[in-house]
């Protein structure tokens, strides 16, 4: 296997971070990745290397783009508390005052606070998706917006995995008019020089890098045998199935 190459720096009592980095490539299979590390507000470790896909032909640099999943989640919730920061967001108030349609099915109630803290009920999509129905924003709000919670809101925490864009970006959108993407590149992004983004343009193709399945876990028939068919953590990753 060719040797990974590795670009960037780091400070010298970080050496041992540059040597597991590189032997995340050499020992453990990685194709491609980045690794940034702040220390009291200040860089200490700035590290890329490999890859931007399993041909190998292509090397991973310091502009490439990466999906980071629900990292997200702390980007819209940066959002979320600007607006609130403005007096424009009541963290308290119904959400159906901004979004009057989450009204139904008994939700008219529901503080827009619970939909930021996991406790909303709202952790999957009762209405059968196809997988475009994710790439379409009216849609997955038009089925959040309709149905029951699958818990007592306010009473349970349950992880949002999938579903807390949806909710807190509309918000967001009833409120300002903007998209949750592009607020948070008008308000945040783009004034700190942040290479961050909700969603993406054509003209970014060319940086993202290619997302890759891992070798199954041995452990995931554990995990799916943990969850339950019938679980709301199973309904959330199989409407529609979205596994590899």
């Amino acid at each position: 296997m060719t040797e990974a190459p590795i670009g960037g720096w780091n400070e010298p009592r970080f050496d041992a971070v540059r040597e597991a980095f590189a032997a995340n490539f050499a020992e453990h299979g990685e194709v491609g990745g980045a690794v940034s590390v702040y220390l009291n507000g200040e860089p200490v470790v700035d590290l890329w290397g490999g890859w931007y896909d399993t041909d190998r032909k292509r090397e991973w640099d310091r502009n490439t783009l990466v999906n980071v999943f629900s990292t997200t989640k702390g980007l819209a919730a940066f959002c979320a508390h600007r607006l609130a920061e403005e007096g424009r967001l009541d963290f308290d108030a119904p959400v159906s005052e901004y979004w009057p349609e989450f009204a139904q099915a008994g939700k008219g109630d529901m503080p827009v606070r619970w939909l930021l803290s996991h406790r909303a009920g709202m952790a999957a999509v009762r209405r059968p998706l196809v997988m475009e129905d994710l790439y379409n924003w009216d849609t997955m709000c038009e089925a959040l917006a309709e149905q029951e919670p699958w818990w007592t809101p306010g009473e349970q925490h349950g992880y949002h995995a999938l579903t807390y864009g949806w909710l807190v970006g509309e918000v967001v959108r009833r409120i300002d008019g903007r998209s949750i993407g592009l607020y948070w590149w008008d308000e945040f992004a783009a004034p700190l020089g942040l290479d961050a983004h909700i969603g993406t343009g054509p003209e970014f193709d060319g940086r993202i890098s290619t997302l890759i399945n891992a070798p199954a876990d041995p452990n995931a028939p554990n995990l799916v045998e943990l969850l339950g068919e019938d679980s709301v953590g199973a309904a959330a990753f199989s409407n529609p199935p979205i596994g590899g």
